[in-house]
């Protein structure tokens, strides 16, 4: 190891540059992270993964959702599967 290191080009922040994912601190409830990492765990899979596959079914799902206008039909549909779920 050397005596001194010059740091005068140096730049703050990560040494690679970030392959479309960003780092953020988020609030969840007990219960979805304690679902989200026994889940990762009997998969084998990182818990904060399954959390980004899941919401990404979400954003599909949606997008897919307003892309299709509501016909009368579709409506019908949706209230005959909730009234027998009830």
């Amino acid at each position: 190891m050397r005596k001194e290191y010059d740091f005068s080009k140096g730049k703050r922040g990560p040494v690679l540059a970030s392959s479309g994912k960003t780092r953020i601190t988020i609030m969840l409830d007990d219960e979805i992270l304690e679902f989200f990492r026994d889940r990762a765990e009997s998969s084998g899979s990182g818990y904060q993964t399954l959390i980004n596959a899941e919401l990404r079914k979400a954003v599909a799902s949606m997008a897919n959702a307003s892309a299709e206008p509501l016909t009368a039909e579709r409506l019908r549909q949706i209230l005959r599967e909730e009234l027998r779920a009830a």
